[in-house]
């Protein structure tokens, strides 16, 4: 249908002559209320936002002559905002004469990294920028997963465990 038969259509009609694919042959127009149509869009934009996780990287700082109950506790702090879905910077800061022991503080991330693989994968390996090293690591399982597992425990928690097998009865052989 020519252009201006579908423009004074849209009229009669109190609607607008919306172009959906310019570059189809013949280009394919609608008539629709444009209004209606911007405020649907972004109300879907909208709740796909709601539905979005915003990941937040968490940071843990560790020092190179760091106390095993010191890296104990900063470690299950990792496996803590691992858990959360959450990525984590573990940090290493060197201070004046400790640059000359960067060695340490790799073997301390080595460390970390070793003991967390079970709930990480290692986004960055341990590297150095000017006085800190670093490494980030992520949560292996997404946020779903972690929900089906967390149903799966509760669920096996609340069903009853199987019954024991009746006591097999001994009997006593007379004496001869």
């Amino acid at each position: 249908m020519p252009p201006y038969e579908a423009i004074r259509k849209a009229r009669e009609k109190n609607l607008d002559l919306v172009e959906i694919s310019p570059t189809a042959q013949p280009p394919v127009c609608r008539i629709m209320d444009y209004g209606k149509f911007l405020y649907q869009q972004e109300k879907k934009e909208r709740e796909a936002k709601k539905h979005q996780k915003t990941i937040t990287v968490k940071e843990v700082k560790f020092r190179i002559n760091v106390d095993d109950h010191d890296y104990e506790t900063k470690k299950n702090h990792v496996l803590r905002f691992l858990g959360e879905g959450d990525k984590v910077k573990a940090t290493i800061f060197f201070r004046g004469r400790e640059m000359t022991r960067t060695s340490l503080g790799r073997q301390i991330l080595e460390r970390l990294i070793k003991d967390v693989e079970p709930e990480a994968i290692v986004e960055f390996r341990p590297r150095q920028e000017g006085n800190t090293l670093h490494a980030i690591l992520a949560p292996k399982k997404s946020d779903k997963e972690r929900e089906k597992e967390k149903q799966k425990a509760a669920a096996a928690r609340s069903a009853p465990s199987q019954p024991a097998p009746p006591p097999v009865a001994q009997v006593a052989k007379p004496a001869s």
